[in-house]
């Protein structure tokens, strides 16, 4: 080594001695905190039935399955705080349905926006992605995608945790009667004006905000991003029949009910108790059919993951703890 080369070295090292010995430390650190790659969230999109489906997904693969279905009028997006907080132990799957987040949304003319239609194109997703064994955590418009599940496959849902997903004709607040019940009755232009007000930012933002204890706790990325994918030509006769479907799902309550007489899923519903779509009756309802379900009711609203996102993830992983192995 020649002088110069001995002078370069030797500056190199004062160099880093004046480097606090913390900064080796918080690097060592970070690097045993990064998380492994098994709950690292990932994002995708499959083809399925000729569409783009986006789903978000984390957790070892061969852990217990937990499928994701989210409500009205938001996506996956919904779980974004919920999915790391269980991806260590569990392999969660989130997708998009037509009509929402990041999948595809065709025209009603090209895709029957039904609750039977949605069902079908997640039961495919999951097929496709060889998911046989799984349990639902369904919210809103969750409720009707994954019960229709369950009782067409009742061998494969482990587990149901509903999160302010009706079943029951008393969850049903005033809600559906001030805004849906006429639609369903008299579709026309007077009763469709009425509905459109669910579509509208304040009425996006009120899901989001009404009955939290504080209501700057709801991220505002939630409700403006939903807004957003509500605001895209053509979305709304997407909604609006949606809306009008949804008439074909408390026929089916008592179906559902049977379901869970017969086949004994385990079930946690944890409610937002202020929610104003659905009453923390619908929760306590579970009860009557599953004198073993879980029932908890948490002082929020009806998107209660912005406000109570650790004490949901807390209860879904000592529930599914004891239920599924």
């Amino acid at each position: 080594m020649n002088v110069r080369s001995l002078l370069q070295f030797a500056a190199l090292l004062i160099g880093l001695s004046g480097i606090p010995s913390g900064v080796f430390a918080q690097t060592s650190a970070m690097k045993e905190a990064a998380p492994a790659d098994t709950e690292r969230v990932t994002y995708h999109w499959a083809q399925v039935d000729g569409l783009k489906i986006f789903y978000r997904e984390a957790g070892p693969k061969n852990a217990p399955t937990l499928v994701l279905l989210h409500g009205y009028p938001s996506s996956s997006h919904m779980f974004r705080n919920l999915i790391p907080a269980l991806s260590d132990k569990y392999h969660i799957i989130a997708p998009d349905y037509p009509g929402f987040g990041y999948s595809d949304s065709p025209s009603p003319e090209q895709y029957a926006y039904t609750f039977d239609h949605l069902a079908d194109t997640v039961d495919h997703f999951l097929d496709q992605r060889g998911i046989t064994k799984y349990s639902i955590y369904i919210q809103d418009y969750g409720a009707p995608v994954g019960f229709r599940l369950a009782t067409r496959h009742p061998d494969r849902v482990q587990a149901i945790i509903s999160q302010n997903g009706n079943a029951y004709d008393e969850g049903l607040a005033p809600f559906w009667a001030e805004f849906l019940y006429p639609y369903w009755k008299y579709p026309n232009p007077t009763t469709e004006a009425k509905v459109r007000q669910i579509l509208t930012p304040e009425l996006t933002k009120f899901q989001y905000t009404q009955g939290f204890r504080n209501p700057e706790n709801a991220s505002p990325d939630s409700y403006i991003f939903d807004q957003m994918t509500l605001d895209r030509p053509g979305n709304d006769k997407i909604q609006l029949a949606l809306f009008y479907d949804y008439r074909k799902n408390p026929p089916l309550y008592a179906s559902w009910h049977e379901y869970l007489r017969k086949y004994h899923p385990p079930v946690l519903a944890i409610w937002g108790k202020n929610d104003p779509v659905f009453l923390p009756a619908g929760a306590e309802a579970f009860a009557k059919d599953d004198p073993r379900a879980e029932v908890r009711l948490l002082d929020t609203g009806h998107f209660a993951l912005e406000e109570d996102a650790a004490i949901i993830a807390q209860n879904i992983r000592e529930f599914l703890a004891k239920t599924v192995k």
